[in-house]
This record gives structure tokens, C-alpha cells and sequence, in this order.
């Protein structure tokens, strides 16, 4: 199953990591143009490796930050236990999402190992490849699962943590805890638990497949390949699917710009397919549709409503999924609101300019209200156990289907791909 490793991880210097979160920057996929070029103005923020204004300046600004002791390596290797503490929008419980920081082999999807719930756009994965050919650098981790109900490795997590290396607040407030485990014998037992493992990839999607074609690129290159090289590998946060904290916020559709869309032609399309309930307030939406199996809100300009599929309905779905997939309420939204009752084909989804994604149901609320949008499709949040039987089946989920809350943050480590910065010397067994 899943082989990992110990990274000797590049960090920042000591006096640098005293306002680590400075230096910190949103995944190149979530930052917005506004916090780009806020974060350019750091001549030290990790943006200028995980998403660099002009890639072709990456390479010479990891040789700089190197020789003049921005970033260190550690010299002994090491698993990276990370923990988030965070809150959730309008809740009052307070989650500590606990993982730790590993090299993973580079699975192709074909070997089973590492699992995926969507795909990936080609020009995206191959600035990814490009970017790993010039630094030879994994500037972030993607986000992987794996299930362990036993919980055995928090406790060796919980203790490296008393003492954590890191402990700050990122722009989104959420608390970032990182500590080091160099000892040998813990480190095995992580190996171990993850050699059992089949690992669900949450979030990173375009980054792993990045590093899936560097490998190829890269063992075509060289007759005497064996498996073993850096190049095979890519740093992967692991946090573990049992627990409470792992967290899927729902991700709502707004549509805009269709022409004579009107709420009496969407009422009298959508009743072919749903039971339609006017509601009077749009603020009690969430509530409303709360758990309800394919049931949405729909928000349009001073109206207000509740659509259920009508029973059994999702059988005359004609893409080629199996049942389990067409019973998925983010299926039947794209399928009969967006396909069928707005008319916007589901080839055409993906790429449309008539589809935006917003997971804050106030913004949607606003944005219709105020024109910005003609449309906004309320949904529930993806449960875990759902992911999984996706993933499992090797189906993959309508696009923007999963938002996993709060997401990695760039900056706290750097994992090399440099063959001769990968090698754990001093860990011969791994």
C-alpha cells in the first residue's frame, strides 16, 4: 500500500520563523489576485515559490534564499506533525484537525493506491510539472486521508506537540501548530501504519498529478531507474478520515448572464423535476434544506425557494454513472438545475463562464440580491463517508464537489526533490 517517508525538510531561519506568519501564503489554487500582490511585496513570502509572480525567477529565488540562509535544512529527517485549530463559520465548537508532513510515492491513479474525487485541467497540472522541473521543490503539501479508527499515531503526535517548532495564526485565523519527530522508532511506526493504507486525496489534486507526470518525465530520462530516485516522491499532509475534525464545507453554484432567465420560467421547467416551496425569507434557507436528501435552496431576485427532487427521479439521468453516483445531490444539481432546467450541458460545466462557486451563503444571498449573479443554487455539505465510497468505486464527483476546511498553508517547510538533498543518510532503513 501507501510507502512514505521522512522529509529533511528546507524551513525558514530562525529569525524569520519569529514572524513565520509573514512569510505564510494561501495554496497557489485559493489565493486571490488581491492577496497576490500583497504577498509579492514580502521579498521572503513562500508565494514567490508556491505560485511566483514570473516562474522563470523561481529557481534563482530558491538558489538566493538558500545560500543566504532564508531557508535551512533540517539536517536530520524527520516526520512533521501539523495541527490546525479552527472554528467554523457560525458554529460555536472549536476542531483540531491533527496530521503530520511525509514524502508519499507518487502513485498513478491506475495502481490504487492514492485515491481521487476529481479531475484535474491539463494547463493547471502542467505549470505544476514545469515548476517542479525548474526547483526540484514541493513549496506545499497536498492533503491526503487515511483511515485509522485506532487512532495510534495522535498519541506520538500529542507528545510532539508539547514542543511544537511553529505555533502561529494564518490570514484566515486558523491556529498552525507544527513539531518535529526524528526519532527513528516512532518514525517506523508511522511507516507501518501507513504501509496498511489506501489514502484519499482531499485536497492538491493538480499538485499530485503534477509530480505523477514529473516522475514519468523524469524516469524516461534516466536508463538506470529504479523507484527509489526523489523524483518518485511528492510531500502530502496525512490527517486521518475517522476523526470528527476532518471537515467538507459545501460549495453553493451561482449562475449568471443566461438570457431570459426569469423566475416564472424556472418555476414552471423546474416542476417537471421537484416539488418547489416558496420560502419568505431567504436567511433561513441553510436550516431549511438541512440534511435533506436532494433538496436545494434556490435564491433568485426577491424569491425564495425549496426544490426536492421528486422520488425516484434520479434513475432518468442518462450520463454513464452508476446509481450510486447518480443518487448524489451534487449529480442531480448538475444534471437536471443545471443541465436541464438552465440549459448549460454538463460537457460544458466545468469550463462555463455562466457557473461561478462560492461556499459563503451570505455572499450568495448579496450577490443576487444585488444583480451580480441571476442565480444561486443552496447546498448541503458532502459527509466523509460519501468521499469515500466515490473515491472507492473510482468514480469521480462533479467539479468544486468538496471544500476541505481550513486548507494547508504554504510556508511552513519545504520539501526537496534534489537528489542529493533527499537522501536520509542517517536513516538508512528508510
Amino acid at each position: 500500500m501507501a510507502e512514505i517517508k521522512p522529509i529533511r525538510a528546507w524551513r525558514y531561519n530562525q529569525e524569520l520563523s519569529k514572524n513565520i506568519e509573514s512569510c505564510l501564503s494561501p495554496l497557489f489554487d485559493v489565493v486571490t489576485e488581491r492577496q497576490r500582490e500583497a504577498l509579492y511585496q514580502n521579498p521572503v513570502n513562500s508565494i514567490h515559490l508556491s505560485a511566483p509572480k514570473n516562474p522563470l525567477q523561481a529557481p534563482d529565488t530558491l538558489k538566493a534564499w538558500k545560500k543566504q540562509g532564508i531557508i535551512e535544512q533540517d539536517y536530520i529527517p524527520g516526520i512533521y506533525p501539523y495541527y490546525q485549530i479552527f472554528n467554523l463559520p457560525g458554529g460555536t465548537g472549536t476542531y483540531c484537525r491533527k496530521g503530520f508532513i511525509c514524502f508519499i510515492k507518487a502513485y498513478d491513479w491506475n495502481e490504487g493506491v492514492v485515491l481521487r474525487h476529481e479531475n484535474t485541467i491539463p494547463p493547471a497540472v502542467q505549470e505544476r510539472v514545469e515548476l517542479l522541473k525548474s526547483t526540484e521543490l514541493n513549496a506545499s503539501a497536498t492533503h491526503g486521508l487515511y483511515a485509522d479508527p485506532s487512532f495510534e499515531l495522535e498519541e506520538i503526535m500529542d507528545g510532539s506537540m508539547i514542543n511544537p517548532v511553529i505555533a502561529t495564526e494564518d490570514y484566515q485565523g486558523i491556529q498552525e501548530k507544527l513539531s518535529i519527530i526524528h526519532d527513528s522508532g516512532a518514525i517506523k511506526k508511522f511507516v507501518e501504519v501507513l504501509k496498511q493504507q489506501k489514502v484519499i486525496l482531499a485536497d492538491g489534486h493538480h499538485r499530485y498529478q503534477g509530480s505523477i507526470d514529473y516522475r514519468k518525465y523524469r524516469s524516461e530520462q534516466n536508463p538506470h531507474h529504479t523507484g527509489k530516485e526523489a523524483y518518485n516522491y511528492h510531500m502530502m499532509f496525512l490527517s486521518n478520515m475517522e476523526a470528527k475534525d476532518v471537515r467538507i464545507l459545501a460549495t453553493h453554484r451561482l449562475v449568471k448572464n443566461l438570457p431570459d432567465l426569469s423566475v416564472e420560467d424556472f418555476k414552471a421547467k423546474a416542476s417537471e423535476f421537484f416539488h418547489i416551496t416558496e420560502i419568505n425569507t431567504p436567511y433561513e434557507l441553510n436550516e431549511i434544506i438541512l440534511g435533506k436528501k436532494a433538496t436545494f435552496g434556490i435564491l433568485m431576485k426577491d424569491h425564495t425557494f425549496k426544490i426536492s427532487l421528486k422520488p425516484d427521479l434520479y434513475q432518468s439521468i442518462d450520463w454513464p454513472f452508476p446509481d450510486m453516483i447518480k443518487q448524489l445531490d451534487l449529480t442531480i444539481l448538475h444534471y437536471f438545475i443545471l443541465q436541464e432546467i438552465l440549459g448549460i450541458p454538463g460537457e460544458e460545466q466545468r469550463s462555463s463562464s455562466n457557473i461561478d462557486y462560492d461556499r459563503n451563503f451570505t455572499d450568495c444571498v448579496t450577490r443576487v440580491k444585488e444583480g451580480a449573479s441571476q442565480m444561486a443554487v443552496i447546498t448541503n455539505e458532502l459527509t466523509m463517508d460519501i468521499v469515500k465510497k466515490v473515491c472507492f468505486s473510482g468514480y469521480t464527483l462533479p467539479q468544486k464537489s468538496t471544500y476541505f476546511y481550513p486548507k494547508v498553508i504554504c510556508g511552513l517547510l519545504f520539501g526537496s526533490i534534489n537528489e542529493d538533498e533527499f537522501q536520509l543518510s542517517s536513516f538508512p532503513g528508510f
